[in-house]
């Protein structure tokens, strides 16, 4: 055999061996992870498996088809399947669970050849061909790569809170919107009442005037708040085009796709429990501070591997040296296997790792204690903004709006008999649309007050039990 077919030999059978190395190498993969918020969970009905779920669906307008009026519940359902932004972190926490057997795996093998030139044609004909090969891997010292993957599990999972986030984000501004639609389709209707009862006025004030009992101002003020009504519904009409835009947007849609109609009516939600009992519902399920946990995980796992890095890495080889081939007696001290390894001589970087390790733990435990005030304060003032708008409305409906209406009929009562002026009985019929506009902002506000109290504490007020089994360990605590 040639020295060069030798050669060629030896090569392809370390090549082998390196391939069949790499080969067995295990790839240890990451636990699943999958996150399941409340909403997901009690508004569309099915726990959201970050893994599987194809963020944005590709659905249109038809999607609202036969529905005699749209709801909160259907509006939410095609913003979390169609909205942008849900996608953009779904794609960051995938690519943060693709790190995990990235940092987990082993180097690849490094392979050397070396030929002697000058013994490829040599002119001692008893001189053989001089070569080595040498195949080696490096191992990190025990206990690095487990930390590595730890870190990167944490931060993957951290990701997934911030989807989990994100949606809370897009519920509540979906409802705000939604509520914003209800807002001014009600308006228009207290609008379009109000210009009926307004022209009915100026039909009564007319037969006045003409038997000479009312002075015609009477009807010219008539003329004046029906002007001022229509004016006022090219608002309306503006405002419900933008509400309808914004809720079009959020689901991905051109902002002037059309809706169906909201519902003419909305009942109050269930009482919510106490600021207590939610502010302890925040505390465990809240994505901003399950991530914030997740990331101090994550640094203490760069800590543990911060204090690794005083420990050498070994990188044991195996070695066929035909260099001291010339003499016959050596053939068999060719074949070597030995292991090199570093020196972690300069413990001032390693030092310093080490402090920066400890100080973004520090920093994060110091975030997360900042964020928890954060929270209780966020979620007492929801309760209480909750608790004053459901009190309002209930004093509208109870109180205000029935005297109100009272009001203006004993007004035009009492103007048809010539008891009051024309004057008077449009103050009344004004004060009372006033009320009424204000009643239906009150009830929208309640709502969009309700979703904020329901992103602070991290989902929905009220959960079954069955609902609470369902959910991942961290948010049942």
């Amino acid at each position: 055999m040639t020295p060069w077919a030798f050669l060629r030999l030896r090569l392809l059978s370390v090549c082998a061996c390196a391939l069949a190395g790499c080969s067995a190498l295990p790839v240890p993969l990451p636990p699943r992870i999958t996150h399941t918020t409340p909403e997901a969970t009690v508004i569309l009905g099915a726990p959201v498996d970050l893994g599987a779920a194809v963020p944005i669906a590709h659905l249109g307008p038809e999607s609202f088809a036969g529905l005699p009026e749209l709801s909160a519940d259907a509006v939410v359902e095609q913003v979390l399947a169609r909205n942008p932004s849900l996608a953009q972190m779904f794609a960051v926490w995938r690519a943060a669970q693709a790190r995990y057997p990235q940092v987990t795996s082993l180097e690849d093998p490094m392979f050397a050849a070396t030929v002697g030139p000058g013994t490829i044609h040599p002119d001692d004909a008893g001189a053989e061909f001089a070569y080595r090969l040498e195949i080696s891997q490096r191992l990190p010292f025990p206990g690095k790569l487990k930390l590595k993957g730890e870190n990167a599990l944490a931060e993957a999972s951290a990701a997934g809170r911030d989807v989990d986030d994100m949606r809370l984000q897009l519920v509540e501004s979906a409802k705000a919107a939604f509520y914003d639609y209800f807002l001014m389709d009600r308006a228009l209707e207290v609008n379009t009442e109000s210009l009926d009862l307004l022209k009915k006025f100026k039909e009564n004030a007319e037969t006045r005037y003409k038997t000479g009992l009312v002075p015609q101002q009477d009807m010219l003020q008539a003329d004046v708040e029906i002007g001022r009504e229509q004016q006022r519904r090219l608002e309306l009409e503006q405002m419900r085009k933008i509400a309808i835009a914004r809720i079009d947007t959020l689901m991905h849609l051109p902002p002037d796709a059309a809706l169906p109609p909201p519902p003419k009516r909305i009942a109050l939600l269930e009482a919510a429990p106490e600021a207590p009992a939610l502010r302890a519902l925040a505390m465990s399920r809240r994505p901003d501070l399950l991530a914030l946990a997740d990331r101090i995980q994550a640094e203490e796992a760069q800590l543990g591997l911060a204090h690794k890095e005083f420990y050498p890495d070994f990188e044991p080889f195996f070695m066929y040296d035909r260099f001291m081939g010339n003499v016959s007696d050596n053939r068999d001290l060719a074949t070597m296997i030995g292991v090199r390894t570093n020196l972690p001589v300069y413990r001032a970087r390693r030092h310093g790792a080490v402090a920066e390790a400890e100080a973004r733990i520090a920093q994060r435990r110091a975030e997360l204690g900042k964020q928890t005030d954060q929270v209780n304060y966020q979620v007492q003032e929801a309760f209480e903004k909750v608790r004053q708008a459901q009190q309002s409305v209930a004093l509208y409906e109870k109180t205000i709006l029935p005297a109100a209406k009272l009001n203006v009929e004993g007004a035009q009562a009492a103007y048809v008999t010539g008891k009051i002026p024309f004057l008077s009985l449009v103050e009344a019929q004004r004060s009372q649309v006033n009320l009424r506009d204000r009643y239906y902002e009150t009830l929208a506000e309640y709502f969009r007050r309700r979703a904020t109290l329901e992103r602070v504490i991290g989902g929905p007020v009220e959960s079954s039990p069955a609902t609470r089994e369902a959910l991942p360990a961290p948010l049942r605590r």
